[in-house]
């Protein structure tokens, strides 16, 4: 069952119960109201007939006799009976088995419980289906001269239970066009309520067919209105997540496939001068050419294992940070980096601060030794490089400057990415891979640090590592 349909049964059915209980007890309270209207006039009837009785009874006693206290009587009954000839009245006295007065025009019950002991200083009554009609019968006994005179006042009440008969069937009608106008209110309104539950449900089948830029377009501000929007939240996350983890899987492709196409390279120079030394008798000057090519291919594959490894290590997060100061670590690494620079014949500077950084310390070295042989392998000779420092309030800033060929503005983006190389001839002539800034980018993940890139063609890079500081700052060195 749909939920808009459980909305409307749900809804109807309990207003059709409470609607029906409420009717049936005002129409119920009305009757018996009028009902016991009509016992209270008959009671008082009663009594003044009695009370009449009573007043003639001194006049009785002085004739005492039983056809004198007949005429007396049935001209008591009849003047009542004539008052209200229009309100169906009947009167009934008898004195034993004997019938003193009676216009009834219907047989009496001969079981007659009412009159069981009934005593003189009372006055009883029943109500009896006489036929079709019901009859309110209401007695009291008088005693004239030593005899038990028993007077029953009957009115028809028979249009009393006729008009709660026509209030049902009045109500009847008006039950079945409440109920009709309200189901067909009630469709309406549960149909619009459930109206965005239904959009919701016709895009999660979009979305799940793998269009999930699609979007709920709500305008309420209530319960199903925020479901929208939470609907749309966790929709932007699953499209985000499957962005990322397709991006992840094309980068995990490019990655294999530059990772072939890097080891076909060497390995067949290295296979093909290795079978040419084999089969065939070269002069010294030839053999000795074709083992230095075997051995520049096989230091380019162990360059490029050794990059591979350190990728991979520092993906999988595995560091352990302390707390370094930064211009130490860069003194301790500043020998082993001029003499790469005085063999390339480039000029090294370097202008730090001191600076605390949690830092894992062989990582950092690596960072900056990527850093600066980058700046080297895009610097002219006779060029000069310049690593330099500055600190803020809470960051510590690193650069390496070079004044070489720069990275035109559409590569910036892809800079860092595994086996990306700006200009693919100079970087694999100087046996690059273009795996150094992809370990520096993974090396400053790792230290909560972002890196920065900074470059004009033809006039040089700048490239920033900015470290949160964790302590202290200092003067300058050179």
């Amino acid at each position: 069952m749909k939920f808009w349909q459980k909305i409307y049964l749900f809804s109807i059915l309990p207003f059709v119960v409470i609607f029906n209980i409420a009717s049936i007890m005002v129409i119920e309270r009305n009757h018996n109201q009028m009902l016991q209207q009509e016992i209270g006039n008959a009671l008082s009837e009663n009594v003044s007939i009695h009370s009449s009785v009573i007043g003639v009874i001194p006049i009785l006693k002085v004739y005492d006799s039983i056809d004198y206290e007949k005429t007396i009587l049935t001209n008591i009954a009849t003047g009542f009976v004539n008052k209200n000839q229009d309100q169906n009245i009947y009167i009934q006295i008898t004195e034993g088995n004997r019938i003193v007065y009676s216009n009834t025009n219907f047989t009496m019950p001969e079981d007659r419980k009412e009159l069981n002991q009934l005593t003189a200083d009372e006055i009883r009554y029943i109500l009896r289906d006489i036929g079709k009609r019901t009859l309110l019968y209401t007695s009291n006994l008088a005693s004239i001269n030593d005899k038990n005179y028993v007077f029953t006042y009957i009115k028809d009440v028979t249009p009393l239970y006729e008009e709660r008969l026509d209030q049902y069937r009045f109500f009847a009608k008006v039950d079945a066009g409440a109920v009709i106008l309200y189901a067909l209110v009630m469709f309406l309104i549960s149909k619009g309520l459930t109206k965005p539950i239904d959009r919701m449900i016709r895009m999660a089948k979009v979305i799940a067919q793998g269009r999930f830029s699609e979007r709920v377009k709500l305008k309420s501000r209530d319960e199903i209105g925020m479901l929208g929007e939470n609907f749309n939240e966790m929709a932007e996350v699953v499209e985000d997540k499957i962005n990322q983890l397709e991006r992840i899987n094309n980068e995990k492709e490019r990655f294999i496939q530059n990772i072939t196409h890097e080891l076909k390279t060497p390995l067949t120079s290295i296979i093909g001068y290795a079978n040419f030394l084999r089969m065939t008798k070269v002069e010294e000057e030839a053999l000795l050419d074709g083992l230095n090519v075997i051995y520049s291919e096989a230091k380019r594959l162990e360059t490029l294992s050794f990059k591979l490894m350190d990728l991979i290590l520092l993906r999988q997060g595995h560091a352990e940070l302390r707390t370094v100061n930064m211009n130490d670590l860069i003194r301790e690494s500043e020998s082993s980096l001029q003499m790469k620079a005085a063999d390339k014949h480039l000029r090294l500077v370097t202008r730090c601060v001191d600076g605390d950084v949690q830092m894992d310390p062989d990582l950092i070295k690596v960072l900056i030794y990527n850093l600066v042989d980058n700046a080297m392998k895009a610097s002219t000779e006779a060029g000069i490089i310049t690593i330099q420092s500055q600190t803020g309030q809470d960051f510590y800033a690193l650069e390496v400057i070079d004044h070489g060929i720069g990275i035109p503005e559409e590569h910036l983006t892809s800079l860092f990415e595994p086996f990306y190389m700006v200009d693919k001839a100079r970087t694999k002539s100087q046996h690059g891979a273009g795996l150094g800034l992809s370990i520096c980018q993974s090396i400053a993940e790792v230290h909560g640090a972002r890196l920065e890139v900074e470059s004009t063609p033809g006039e040089g890079t700048t490239m920033r590592v900015v470290f949160p500081l964790q302590g202290g700052g200092g003067g300058e060195r050179e």
